[in-house]
């Protein structure tokens, strides 16, 4: 990936870091050197980069998988999915009695109702689990839950509650389905929250087990909590030459006074070295498209759905925005609604014409209905894009049939506009909401294949070697790691994905099936998990 040598045959590595590249006969020039031929019949890229995923790929496996799609855990083991609401609860049925204290909540993931035409999941569905046992199921996205009768009650919510995201159906009787960030919270608080709280050691080894099997050597937590535990065992972690992963934390700016929020990450930003990098921080907008709560411009909803939620009122966002980045720090955006995007590029620009910055590289995150209005506006303010390619396949046919039409869901996730425009491109996974494979996320860029087969806008795919730009050099420059990742140059970590083909070679369909043999971090080799196929 690096322009001025884009193949080669050897590389030298001295220190955990590249000392150069080229031809055998020329790297002894630098001295004595022992050959490993381990990797002759294998092909080397940089370590991939994840620009948008979540720690939580090592937590949530040791929870139920009710996901619609099979998904393989970061130790090779398959999970099938499950594609009806009995089937849902029948999963359930068989977790729970599998608990052998009945105080212990139930929580389960991967649900994602978009798939089910016939209702939505409610108080029905988890009573018949248990009516005594606390039952929380997380949603795909990340952005709702579905909660038995037993956790409204205990949360305190009923009739009387008016909490935006207690969602009602039409008789406005309270479904259990909860939206967003304040419902969820007055579910967390009488459960805990195993997905989104404290990251402890075993769930970032389990996130580093997943990284190694997709080929990434550098991992972003992209929504963290920078609590004392959670800090620790980043720090652990880092301090451990076993763990093969650079990890990225964004600290969540949501849950803090902005004073205080700065104050945190600069503290953060002292103890931070080649393993643990700090300063990224994370804005959280609008919701999930397909869960119905991203913010939508006119004419919003393709089939008739109110409008989405904000997380913070637009006013406090904007607020936000100008006060992170006149303390100089980089902000990630969630926004995946237009109306959301339109928002934040709206409030950086003002920041940047009260506080201008050169190479801010504030990133968009998922940015999935941009229009070429607002990438032009985005690269013109130097404003990064870093693009949700895997919705194209797991959500393109619903949203062409149900949140977005034909129209707007063909520009969906629209990275050669993107890169027309002049915006600094990455592309993501957001695992655990879809599987931390970076191969399959630049097929579906240069793709654009639903789950169905159909092409969702070709006039947006892009050619293999911007794709595997976009996961390498692309995505470390959002992460302000250019310089030390994303391409095999000399200085820069010896960091590498060892993949079984050379993926600028095979047909472009084939793309997502490279076999990935592992990576190597720092000048170590670290195997992929041999892969157990149902």
């Amino acid at each position: 990936m690096d322009p001025s040598r884009p193949y080669a045959t050897h590389v030298a590595v001295r220190d955990g870091r590249v000392l150069g590249v080229g031809a055998a006969d020329d790297l002894l020039a630098y001295g004595e050197a022992t050959l490993d031929k381990r990797f002759a019949d294998t092909v080397l890229m940089p370590g991939l980069v994840e620009g948008h995923s979540h720690a939580a790929e090592g937590s949530v496996w040791a929870k139920t998988y009710v996901g619609y799609q099979g998904r393989f855990d970061p130790e090779g083991g398959f999970w099938p999915g499950v594609e009806s609401h009995e089937a849902v609860v029948a999963r359930l049925q068989e977790a729970e009695s599998a608990l052998s204290d009945p105080t212990e909540p139930l929580f389960a993931w991967g649900f994602d109702p978009i798939y089910f035409d016939d209702e939505r999941m409610s108080l029905r569905h988890l009573d018949a689990v248990s009516t005594t046992r606390p039952i929380v199921v997380l949603h795909s996205n990340g952005h709702l839950l579905n909660v038995n009768s037993t956790v409204l009650t205990r949360a305190g919510i009923d009739q009387g509650t008016n909490v935006h995201g207690v969602l009602r159906d039409a008789n406005g009787e309270i479904t259990g389905e909860l939206m967003e960030i304040a419902a969820h919270y007055m579910a967390w608080k009488v459960t805990g929250n195993p997905f989104f709280g404290e990251v402890d050691e075993p769930t970032l080894r389990r996130f580093a087990r997943a990284a190694c099997n997709a080929g990434v050597t550098t991992a972003t937590d992209l929504f963290a909590s920078f609590d004392e535990v959670t800090l620790a065992s980043y720090r652990a972690i880092a301090a451990d030459q076993d763990v093969p992963l650079r990890v990225v934390p964004a600290m969540n700016t949501l849950d803090q006074p902005f004073e205080q929020g700065v104050k945190t990450m600069r503290e953060a930003m002292r103890d931070g070295n080649d393993r643990l990098v700090f300063g990224l921080c994370k804005v959280m907008t609008d919701g999930s498209i397909q869960g119905y709560t991203a913010r939508m411009r006119w004419p919003g909803y393709h089939d008739g759905a109110a409008n989405g939620l904000w997380n913070l009122e637009p006013e406090q966002l904007t607020a936000l925005v100008a006060h992170y980045h006149r303390a100089g720090l980089q902000l990630h955006i969630h926004t995946n609604g237009d109306e959301a995007t339109e928002l934040m590029i709206d409030a950086l620009e003002a920041a940047l014409v009260d506080a201008p910055r050169a190479d801010h590289r504030h990133t968009l995150q998922h940015c999935q209905m941009a229009d070429a209005a607002q990438f032009r506006r985005m690269g013109k303010l130097g404003i990064c894009a870093n693009l949700f390619a895997n919705h194209i396949h797991y959500w393109g046919d619903e949203h062409r049939r149900l949140t977005m039409g034909p129209d707007r869901a063909r520009r969906m996730d629209a990275c050669r506009t993107a890169l027309r425009s002049g915006v600094p491109l990455a592309i993501h996974s957001d695992a655990p909401v879809t599987p931390l494979a970076p191969l399959f996320t630049a097929w579906c860029a240069v793709n654009r294949v639903t789950a169905s087969g159909h092409v969702l806008g070709p006039e947006e795919r892009i050619d293999v070697a911007d794709a595997l730009h976009a996961i390498t050099l692309g995505a470390a420059y959002t992460l302000r790691m250019d310089h030390l990742i994303g391409s095999i140059e000399c200085g820069k970590h010896a960091d590498f994905a060892v993949l079984g083909e050379d993926p600028t070679t095979v047909d472009p369909m084939a793309l997502k099936d490279v076999p990935v043999l592992g990576t190597i971090v720092a000048g170590r080799w670290f195997p992929a998990a041999e892969w157990r196929h149902p």
